[in-house]
């Protein structure tokens, strides 16, 4: 999957960037490495959706993807 990401000089120093596709994700860093580690770490916790356990049946299956 690829994201694209808006990177901005934050007034403080440093950086912060969001990514558009996935509203409320964002995240800052001291440095641009550090950003780029951040900015996976931010994608996976917005993407990551805690749900309970679903017990499947003849009609319906549960999946699991990674992307």
């Amino acid at each position: 999957m690829k994201l694209k990401v808006i990177v901005h000089d934050a007034e403080e120093g440093g950086y912060w960037a969001e990514v558009p596709a996935i509203p409320g994700c964002a995240t800052q860093g001291g440095s641009f490495e550090e950003l780029l580690c951040n900015l996976y770490e931010a994608v996976e916790g917005c993407l990551s959706v805690d749900i309970a356990e679903t017990a499947s049946s003849d009609t319906r299956k549960v999946l699991e993807i990674a992307v």
